[in-house]
């Protein structure tokens, strides 16, 4: 089951995420994207997650899973199928003129987590995952 390496290094990354942009405070949510080509199981995830996520970012974090699905382009004919795993001819011809397009994305989308503010109340913040900080810090 690779997606507990895969998920190792997600933990990682939002660590270092977080870091960066020098916050703190409980990670509270987290939203992957996953595509259905991208050789990863969405269920092994999940658990490898909910397994692995509360001795580094604390209990109770949510993680949610967006699904993409990847697309056939068939150059011969035109033909745009829908996919749920690889294939090498078009569906509807069996050229093997196909372009596929998306489904492979495996991305860390987003972060959210209460931060402590200077008030002592806690807040959610999003941490942007483009190199900027909240605030136009880091």
């Amino acid at each position: 089951m690779h997606e507990v390496a895969i998920v190792e290094s997600l933990l990682q990354s939002i660590q270092e995420h977080v870091r960066d942009c020098g916050v703190s405070g409980r990670v509270r949510r987290v939203e992957v994207v996953i595509g259905k080509l991208s050789g990863v199981v969405p269920e092994a995830f999940r658990f490898a997650f909910e397994v692995l996520s509360p001795d580094v970012l604390g209990p109770g974090c949510e993680l949610v899973v967006h699904e993409t699905a990847a697309v056939c382009r068939c150059r011969q004919c035109g033909a745009v199928s829908e996919l749920s795993e690889m294939i090498l001819f078009c569906p509807r011809c069996q050229s093997d003129d196909v372009l596929i397009e998306g489904g492979r994305d495996l991305l860390l989308q987003s972060i959210e987590l209460d931060e402590e503010a200077e008030s002592g109340n806690p807040g959610p913040t999003d941490v942007n995952l483009d190199g900027s900080c909240p605030d136009g810090e880091g």
